[in-house]
């Protein structure tokens, strides 16, 4: 099927003028005919918003999917790739269009990296990281610097990283000991950041440093341009067992946002509400079980004793896969939603 993008649509998200013409797959095999599915990443968007999944829906299709695994096996930052992307729009998708940005919302901006997402989710995810260090410098900082940057950030021309995680602190930013200290018109940096997408193949970096008293107000960001004296970069981390913590978390919040967001289908009376709840059921039971055995793992043998309650969580956690309807039965019901006529 053919797609062809109206002029008031492209212009907000690319420099090129006029209708622009690409492939997408069609979304039913039944032509003139709309099916509805609980899955269905349209639903509910906008003409304009439709428009552009669209072209991110070709672009991930295209242009990452069929380069993904080499990506990951050879570990490529893949520049080229993501300047294509940026030629979109997609470089500074909420950044003010007076600097080279596309100036779209939050949520414009997640259902674009939803759809990149489908064909690398590891590339989609630094540049979202991109996006948000271009939009810090268009929201924060001042208007030398705006015209400095951002332009160059929007085409991609430049990229960037966000440098907050620090070997001793994450997430609690208020903990970091990275400093900087005023020496006339220039800041020392001493410090080390750890966790940065991006770095050392990235041309500026949006640092998180301490300029003043500790906890949050004292935090100051400075920018940092690669090559900057002093700057030195350590080998790429294979990631350790937080990042296992990591993704235990993320998939407790996933499955506790599922159960609510069926909830909530539930209450309203919606039609997908028998689908969405058994998507909760089955990915909530199964995820949590995940991370209860996981738990045990790391207590190695240790897991398996009575003297810690880790292993009457996995055996408490194991029966819900089964009561109340099996996941099985619970697969049944969802893909009798997908299939329906």
């Amino acid at each position: 099927m053919a797609l062809v993008v109206p002029r008031s649509v492209w212009k907000r998200f690319s420099n090129v003028s006029g209708f622009v013409r690409i492939w997408v797959p069609l979304l039913s095999p039944v032509p003139n005919r709309t099916v509805y599915s609980c899955i269905d990443p349209s639903i509910g968007l906008s003409d304009d918003q439709k428009e552009f999944q669209k072209i991110a829906f070709s672009f991930a299709l295209n242009e990452m999917s069929p380069h993904m695994a080499e990506w990951d096996q050879k570990e490529i930052f893949p520049v080229e790739t993501m300047r294509k992307a940026a030629q979109l729009g997609f470089g500074g998708i909420y950044v003010r269009p007076d600097v080279g940005g596309s100036g779209l919302s939050r949520v414009d901006t997640s259902i674009i990296f939803e759809a990149l997402s489908t064909g690398c989710a590891s590339t989609t995810a630094y540049i979202s990281i991109h996006n948000m260090c271009a939009w810090m410098i268009d929201t924060f900082g001042s208007e030398e610097q705006r015209h400095m940057h951002c332009p160059k950030l929007c085409s991609m021309e430049k990229c960037a990283s966000y440098c907050l995680t620090e070997p001793g602190s994450g997430s609690d930013a208020a903990s970091l000991i990275t400093t900087a200290r005023r020496d006339g018109d220039s800041y020392v940096l001493n410090g080390s950041k750890a966790f940065i997408s991006g770095g050392g193949d990235t041309d500026l970096y949006v640092l998180m440093c301490r300029t003043g008293d500790k906890g949050p107000k004292g935090i100051s960001c400075l920018l940092v341009e690669k090559g900057t004296p002093g700057l030195s970069f350590g080998k790429k981390e294979r990631k350790y067992l937080q990042f296992k913590l990591a993704e235990m978390a993320t998939g407790l919040v996933a499955a506790r946002l599922m159960v609510r967001n069926a909830a909530a289908a539930l209450q309203e009376g919606r039609q997908d509400a028998v689908a969405l709840c058994a998507m909760a059921k089955l990915f909530a039971t199964d995820e949590c079980f995940t991370i209860c055995n996981q738990a045990l793992q790391m207590h190695g043998g240790y897991g398996y004793l009575k003297d810690y309650a880790v292993q009457q969580f996995v055996r408490d956690i194991r029966v819900h896969q089964i009561l109340e309807g099996t996941n099985e039965v619970m697969r049944m019901l969802i893909s009798r939603n997908l299939l329906e006529e």
